[in-house]
């Protein structure tokens, strides 16, 4: 009979490690077990990208075949030994989270089922002025890897030339991340407008292979997502093991490697003997601090130009929404693209099937549409994923673009709180008291 529960010893520290043989990645093989014991080989480096900052739970307690939940609240049973930080969200939330200072937290977090770790890019010692700019290179559908490399060295030229040292990395999905330390003496505000101004740069040198339109039916090639420096939001970590198939590895980078780096060559099983060849790309990276004074200067240039950081009002039109729905496939929003919306789904298979039934009914539209304007949505519900599909209409001739139709899958991811006020009460009250 496998065995229940066993206890590993951290650096002197205990931590109980429930179902232990549990399968995490089913293709594969790797348990529960595995993913505590690969952390505590990369502890050095994995402590590197989060040793002290705030982090919110991503939970995959039934593994990558299940759906996970996030939990910003640190689970109220826990070891004596881990910290907290109490991090104050922008819409008013608060949540104690927990901050990993030793190589055992790793381990109990593992243990949650927390395969990957995403920390804030700021330190628990000074929570209102972040450390760490995030550029975070996402592809658009059927932009290729190669794109995204070519990108990633216009990136680091004008990082290179605004004074900062960027730190590249594998996103373990389809994209690449590039970390720049920074002195912790600006806000959140100051940063994600640094963000904003590295995008607008990057986009200006190479309009046709990247984009910092934020809204997604109007992006093309690889999109420099500033907004990952808003206050809210967290990244996989190096070393951070992602939830697919091929367990794939946020993976830390040389320069000289990333024209030529395969993001499927770094996973679980060779991370380990990298690091213990070449070492971490990453040692150093805590020393390198640099300043943001002059993105936040050239930031007012653009704002003296008129380049505003969200896309101003106008006389543009809202997408009708579906029948029985208050809001169309662009929110209330304005937007410039003829899209409609197909699906809300509690899971993406549900979402996909949706989409599927779509087309079977619309078999002279489907072939008419770009692989990019195919808008697949993971969305943030009060504790999990949920998942929208749209489609921008933009290639099809007006006079052959379908109507907003009814949606395939109609999933209400905030029903509970609508038929149980005070659930929903209950919800609120821990956001303004994380005691509750």
């Amino acid at each position: 009979m496998a065995a229940k529960r066993t206890v590993v010893e951290v650096d002197g520290r205990e931590v109980s490690i429930s179902n232990p043989e549990k399968v995490y990645f089913p293709d594969l093989g790797i348990t529960k077990l595995d993913l505590v014991r690969y952390y505590g080989t990369l502890a050095a480096p994995v402590l590197t990208g989060v040793q002290g900052r705030p982090m919110g739970l991503k939970r995959h307690v039934d593994g990558i075949t299940g759906e996970a939940f996030y939990q910003k609240r640190a689970p109220a049973n826990r070891p004596e030994w881990i910290e907290t930080a109490r991090f104050r969200y922008p819409s008013g939330g608060v949540a104690d989270e927990v901050v990993v200072r030793h190589a055992a937290d790793l381990a109990w977090l593992a243990n949650l089922g927390c395969i990957d770790l995403h920390p804030h890019p700021v330190r628990a010692v000074d929570l209102e002025h972040p450390d760490e700019l995030r550029v975070d290179l996402d592809p658009n559908p059927g932009v290729g890897w190669a794109q995204v490399r070519e990108v990633a060295m216009v990136v680091r030229d004008v990082l290179v030339e605004c004074g900062l040292t960027g730190w590249p990395k594998t996103s373990g999905s389809r994209g690449l991340h590039i970390l720049i330390r920074v002195r912790p003496q600006w806000t959140f505000t100051e940063l994600r407008r640094a963000g904003l101004t590295v995008a607008r740069l990057v986009e200006d040198r190479v309009p046709g292979l990247a984009t910092s339109k934020w809204w997604k039916e109007e992006r093309h090639g690889v999109f420099v997502d500033y907004n990952q420096n808003a206050k809210d939001r967290t990244q996989a970590s190096a070393y951070s093991v992602r939830p697919t198939p091929d367990a794939r590895v946020s993976t830390p980078l040389r320069w000289e490697e990333v024209p030529t780096c395969e993001p499927a060559d770094h996973t679980f099983f060779t991370v380990p003997d990298r690091v213990a060849a070449m070492g971490d790309p990453a040692e150093g990276i805590d020393e390198a601090l640099g300043s943001l004074e002059t993105l936040l200067e050239i930031a007012e240039q653009h704002r003296r130009e008129g380049r505003r950081e969200a896309p101003p009002p106008d006389d543009r039109t809202v997408a009708a929404p579906a029948p029985g729905k208050s809001s169309g496939a662009s929110g209330r929003r304005r937007s410039t693209m003829p899209l409609i919306e197909i699906a809300r789904a509690a899971t993406k298979k549900e979402a996909l099937a949706g989409l599927d039934r779509w087309k079977e009914r619309h078999p002279e539209v489907w072939p008419l549409l770009a692989d990019d304007d195919v808008l697949v949505d993971s969305m943030r519900g009060r504790s999990s994923l949920w998942y929208r599909v749209r489609l921008n209409l933009r290639h099809v001739p007006e006079d052959q673009r379908p109507p907003q139709e009814a949606l395939e899958v109609d999933y209400d991811p905030f029903a509970a709180w609508r038929e149980n006020p005070e659930l929903a009460e209950q919800w609120r009250a821990s956001r303004r008291n994380p005691t509750v």
